[in-house]
């Protein structure tokens, strides 16, 4: 699953416009993001860069906290262990699928 602090309809959108197989849950107001230490706030110049690709965080997300979750992969086993986690606060670092076939391949 993938856990995103947009509305349930804009992630029902994603969902459907990627054709995804696997369920886009809703974290409103980045609550359990910020649980985990990973929701952040967005800085004043940042926002206007987003303003100028017309994104409105506001409007997706349904809050005013202009927050957003940093990218991870969280790995839990059937029992709800988590067995692995990436989180890095640069957005470009990611786990690729194969570390994550990995991962799952070994539970």
């Amino acid at each position: 699953m993938a856990i995103s602090p947009q509305l349930p309809a804009q992630n029902a959108e994603v969902q459907r416009n990627n054709k995804l197989e696997y369920p886009v849950l809703s974290d409103a107001n980045n609550a359990y993001a910020t649980r985990l230490s990973l929701a952040f706030a967005v800085p004043d110049d940042l926002r206007e860069v987003y303003r100028s690709f017309g994104i409105e965080l506001p409007e997706f997300n349904g809050d005013d906290s202009w927050s957003l979750p940093m990218p991870a992969r969280i790995v839990a086993d059937r029992h709800g262990v988590i067995r692995s986690i990436d989180a890095d606060p640069d957005y470009t670092l990611r786990p690729e699928p194969g570390d994550t076939s990995r991962v799952l391949e070994s539970l």
